[in-house]
């Protein structure tokens, strides 16, 4: 494995979060200002603006068969991103909880189904919960008590979940019914004690990579729990993940400057590395309304 090194881009976010490789592009999310971005080229330039929606866009996943379409937690729900349009609103399931809240990460499974959390800008203990939207449109409320959901990352075949609770530095692994998308009750994966365990994805070999928030590190843990890798950035909060590249070995992380009373250089920069193993190819959203 190479070190992590910043792409070339001079933007610094504030919340970056939400980073895929899909259609042959890396992708990635600045929460708090809404924005999903693109690099351009070898990332020299400032990241490209391919979306900006006036609340907070938490991840995206590829709609299959619309090129160009995103489903996307944001705002307090779930909507569909089409260039040239306004969000096409599929749900709304937290406007109006109790405490104000705010969609975070989230993702698509292999079976096809959009997968993402919710959390309060307070950080009400158990407040956030974890939703799946079908094919069909159906929301479901999957799990409750959640403070602050990150992830979730499934195994290639879909039937293992990985869910980080970042609060309570908690990463828990469910099995997933691959007919109905129902979860077993689940069971503790890994315990972080110091940081937060955030933004996660699992590669080719079935480990579990996950960015450390407040600790300056990637982690990578095997199928069987045991931490395999720690990979230190020059940064205080990395945020997201993901493996892709043209041939899926390079390692980028997203981070984070908000909250931190004097930022480092680096701080809010994307970075990237080389690693031996694979990641799985981005699943997409399989809309039956396609």
């Amino acid at each position: 494995m190479t070190d992590l090194s910043p792409l070339g881009a001079p933007d610094r976010l504030e919340l970056g979060e939400g980073i895929r490789w899909a259609d042959g592009r890396l992708l990635c999310v600045d929460i708090l200002t809404g924005r999903l971005l693109t690099p351009d080229g070898d990332g020299a330039a400032p990241l490209r603006v391919l979306a900006h929606l006036d609340v907070p866009l938490g991840a995206v996943a590829p709609v299959t068969g619309r090129p160009g379409t995103w489903i996307a937690a944001a705002g307090t729900g779930i909507c569909l991103l089409t260039p040239g349009t306004g969000p096409e609103w599929l749900a709304d399931p937290e406007q109006d909880a109790p405490t104000a809240m705010r969609m975070n990460d989230g993702c698509a499974d292999p079976h096809g189904r959009f997968w993402a959390g919710s959390m309060s800008y307070d950080g009400t203990p158990g407040a956030g919960s974890l939703y799946r939207t079908d094919p069909d449109g159906t929301l479901t409320r999957a799990l409750d008590d959640i403070t602050t959901p990150n992830g979730p990352a499934f195994d290639r075949d879909g039937t293992t979940m990985y869910l980080a609770d970042s609060a309570r530095g908690l990463v828990r692994r469910y099995s997933v019914d691959p007919s109905d998308g129902g979860l077993t009750e689940g069971d503790e994966f890994a315990r972080v004690t110091e940081g937060s365990p955030d933004g996660m994805t699992v590669d080719g070999e079935g480990a579990l990579w996950t960015a450390v928030w407040g600790a300056g590190e990637v982690r990578r843990y095997l199928p069987d729990g045991t931490l395999a890798t720690v990979l230190s950035l020059p940064v205080t909060q990395p945020a997201g993940l993901c493996l892709g590249g043209d041939d899926g070995r390079t390692l980028y992380v997203t981070t984070a400057r908000v909250g931190l009373a004097a930022p480092g250089p680096l701080d809010g920069a994307v970075f990237r590395a080389r690693v031996e193993v694979p990641g799985l190819p981005t699943a997409a959203y399989r809309s039956m309304a396609t």
